[in-house]
C-alpha cells in the first residue's frame, strides 16, 4: 500500500494513526517535530503527510511554506489540528495542504481522507486486489510499440510539468526513466 508520513508532536497521536494506518496496510514513519519531519521526507519519499499545525520547534504551517517553496511539496498533505482556526485552515490549504482534519480524528473521516489524499498522489497508485499486472507489448494502429507509445507519454509528462512548474526534467534523466521502466536496464 501507500507509505505515510505521520508528524505529530504528541506519542499518543502518533502511536493511535500509527496503528489504524499500519491494521490498513500502509507502512507509517512517525515524527515527533519538524526536523524529523525533514529528514523523513527527504529520505523515504512518503506518499502523503499528516501533518500537526501546532508543535513546539516549527509548527506545522511554517514547515508547509517551507516544503512549497523549495519545491519539496511533491506529495499531498493533510494538516491536523484540535486548535485551529477556520483561518488557520484556509491558510493551509491556500499553501498547498490538501485537506484538515480536526481532532479527536473520527476513524471513518480519517480513512476517508487518507483515501482521498492518497487518490490524488502522484506516485502512489492503488493495487487492484488479487490482480497482478504484467507488461505485454502492444503495437497501436500507426505501428507504434508500447515502448515508443510510454515514451511518447513521458515526453508529454515532462511537457505538462513544464507547464505546470516551469521547470524541465533533464533529458538525461528522461532517458534514465524510460530505460529503468521500460527496457530494465
Amino acid at each position: 500500500m501507500a507509505s505515510i508520513l505521520v508528524v505529530d508532536d504528541e506519542m499518543g497521536i502518533r502511536e493511535l494513526l500509527n496503528e489504524i494506518l499500519t491494521d490498513e496496510g500502509h507502512t507509517v514513519y512517525s515524527a515527533e517535530s519538524a526536523i524529523q519531519a525533514r529528514t523523513i521526507r527527504e529520505q523515504m519519499r512518503p506518499d502523503l503527510v499528516l501533518l500537526d499545525i501546532w508543535m513546539p520547534d516549527t509548527d506545522g504551517i511554517t514547515l508547509l511554506k517551507e516544503w512549497s517553496k523549495t519545491g519539496q511539496l511533491t506529495m499531498p498533505v493533510v494538516m491536523m489540528s484540535g486548535h485551529a482556526t477556520i483561518d488557520t485552515a484556509v491558510e493551509a490549504t491556500r499553501i498547498g495542504a490538501l485537506n484538515f482534519l480536526e481532532k479527536p480524528i473520527a476513524l471513518q473521516k480519517l480513512l476517508k481522507t487518507v483515501n482521498k489524499a492518497l487518490e490524488s498522489s502522484p506516485k502512489y497508485i492503488a493495487p487492484e486486489e488479487g490482480k497482478l499486472v504484467q507488461a505485454v507489448p502492444v503495437v497501436a494502429a500507426n505501428g507504434n510499440s508500447s515502448l515508443e507509445l510510454f515514451a511518447e507519454e513521458l515526453r508529454l509528462a515532462q511537457d505538462n510539468l513544464g507547464l505546470i512548474t516551469g521547470k524541465l526534467l533533464p533529458d538525461d534523466l528522461l532517458g534514465k526513466i524510460f530505460s529503468q521502466f521500460c527496457i530494465g536496464k
